[in-house]
């Protein structure tokens, strides 16, 4: 039998092709994956830590103009540590490093006593002069070795969104905010381990190929960081002036459900707080929190009974200022009638007997159905850990009373991200959508992934949300503040909500206690952004109208000038 060369050749060509590119794939996965690990290990010059550096993804924020903005990352230092068995000479070894970095003499006095101990830690997080300096002593006893840990640039910016990193127990990982929820994507190992190099290349080929653990990465955000800072400022206001506590306020998209901001305050400082802080401090209650909303609830109501052919905004109804129900009373605001109004001054005037009014000619059954599906009594399943779900289990009741004070944001509660997903479904041709605060997620290994969301559910139609939307533009071109916040070549479409809070374990409410609410749209007709406020409990003021219409005004202008938004009308 005669050989075949041709043959042979295209066989060893086949085997010395898949051979090269196993040694590229590798070399990509050295270089580019891990290749940050490997530079620390070249450029190490200090003794190593003994369970390895901290490593954990990055997350970002992302400018209007597209490029990202460290929002938590981590920041390298040194830890200077003792061997207490072998330091000589305490006293003028501490004169010595007290002249380079500030620490406690008793406590290092103490721990260099410790002579049969071998490691005491004596100051973290140092910077590399202050390392170089020390080196320079040659101190015997005394040594260095490079650290990371945890910083975020921003310091409060977000941080009730971010979260925090920190020890619970033996566990150290995220316990807040994105931290916590995206744990999985941004832990690290931490741990580097030297192996054979052929067997690296065959091992990390095999690890690639059938990997079947979480994907690593860095977070990369929706939130915008200066309109995040500028909603952050009007929040601090908010709250200097008047005192509410909490002060909230969420900005999105309402089409994409994209959250450009999303604060609270009081809020923390994740490079410096501390483990005595009240924890409420590091919840978000805008996610975790639910709230009877009052009177901003009144435009979905409103919508509800346009949308089911109950009324149209002409449609008028006789007030007497309050209404009578199943043995109890329930009143406008100021228990005064207007005789025969309109729908439209039923938003305009904020007219809680107008609200139960649309509810009951709905009807039992069709009111708390649509109710329903605006979301009220469930979850947005928004990207961010604790979210609660709404309270409206008052609408399963047959009592009118129930559904009427419903009707006006009364007797149900809802969290702040709920609330500002039902509202958006007015603006936005009557969608849900999904609120989310990940854009993206960068892998470790060199590919993205563009997070998808729900497109949402259709809960009302198109000429629906066209119709709220003309009616709330009018509540604010003539009634809120008697029209002084009008815009000329802007519509703007809003409603504030003032609502009595519960009595702490049941039996009514609070005669002086109340939650300021505030929402609005813009451009009204084709929005861009729509935007949230409310502070629990103000101090010495009773509607919301005085406390929250002028910072969202000033929002709404920020808005307009940071993103270049053209007039509409």
């Amino acid at each position: 039998m005669r050989s075949n060369p041709p043959f042979r050749i295209r066989l060893l060509s086949f085997f010395i092709l898949c051979f090269a590119l196993v040694l590229i794939s590798r070399l990509y996965f050295l270089q580019i994956v891990e290749g940050k690990s490997y530079g620390e290990r070249a450029d190490r010059q200090y003794i190593s830590p003994e369970e390895g550096l901290f490593e954990r993804g990055s997350i970002f924020f992302t400018t209007k103009d597209g490029s990202v903005v460290a929002a938590a990352t981590e920041r390298n230092g040194f830890l200077f540590f003792i061997n207490p068995k072998i330091l000589e000479n305490v006293e003028g070894v501490y004169q010595k490093l007290s002249a380079i970095i500030t620490f406690e003499h008793d406590s290092f006095l103490a721990k260099a006593s410790k002579k049969e101990d071998t490691y005491e830690e004596i100051a973290h997080r140092l910077g590399e002069k202050q390392a170089d300096a020390i080196n320079a002593l040659k101190i015997t006893g005394v040594s260095l070795a490079k650290e990371k840990w945890r910083f975020y640039p921003g310091e409060k910016l977000a941080s009730t969104v971010i979260g925090l990193v920190a020890y619970k127990e033996d566990s150290f990982g995220g316990r807040y905010g994105l931290e916590k929820y995206y744990d999985d994507v941004l832990a690290r190992d931490g741990k580097v381990t030297y192996t054979n190099f052929f067997a690296d290349i065959f091992s990390g080929v095999k690890k690639v190929l059938f990997k079947t653990s979480e994907l690593q990465g860095d977070l990369v955000l929706t939130i915008e960081p200066t309109v995040q800072d500028f909603l952050e400022t009007k929040l601090a206001e908010v709250h200097k002036k008047w005192g509410g506590s909490p002060t909230g306020g969420i900005i999105m998209d309402p089409k994409t459900g994209e959250i450009l901001a999303m604060a609270v305050n009081p809020d923390f400082n994740p490079n410096s707080f501390s483990e005595e802080e009240n924890v409420s401090v590091f919840n978000n209650p805008l996610i975790q929190s639910s709230y009877e909303m009052g009177s901003i609830i009144k435009p979905i109501t409103m919508a509800a009974g346009l949308d089911a052919g109950a009324i149209v905004p002409e449609t008028t109804y006789e007030d007497l200022g309050f209404l009578v129900l199943n043995g109890s009373r329930i009143a406008n605001f100021d228990g005064k009638g207007r005789g025969i109004v309109s729908m439209q001054e039923v938003l305009n005037q904020s007219l809680n007997t107008g609200a139960a009014y649309v509810a009951l000619k709905m009807g039992k059954e069709k009111f708390p159905d649509y109710m329903e599906e605006f979301g009220l009594g469930e979850e947005t399943g928004i990207d961010l850990p604790g979210e609660v779900q709404g309270h409206i289990e008052n609408l399963k009741s047959n009592r009118e009373i129930e559904q009427a004070t419903a009707s006006f944001g009364q007797g149900i509660a809802m969290s702040p991200i709920i609330t500002i997903r039902a509202l958006s479904a007015l603006s936005n041709g009557g969608i849900l959508p999904s609120p989310h605060v990940v854009k993206r997620i960068n892998y470790d290994i060199g590919i993205s992934k563009d997070m998808s969301y729900n497109p949402g559910k259709q809960v009302i139609k198109p000429e629906t949300s066209e119709t709220i939307t003309r009616m709330l533009v009018e509540v604010v071109d003539k009634a809120l503040l008697n029209g002084t916040l009008k815009m000329k070549n802007y519509s703007v479409a809003a409603k504030t909500g003032t609502a009595q809070i519960a009595k702490e374990g049941g039996g009514g409410y609070y005669d002086d206690r109340y939650l300021h609410s505030f929402f609005g749209y813009l451009p009204a007709y084709n929005p861009s952004f729509i935007i949230f406020l409310y502070t629990v409990n103000p101090i010495g003021v009773r509607y919301a109208s005085e406390t929250l219409s002028h910072p969202f005004n000033d929002i709404s202008k920020f808005l307009i000038n940071y993103y270049e938004i053209p007039p509409d009308r």
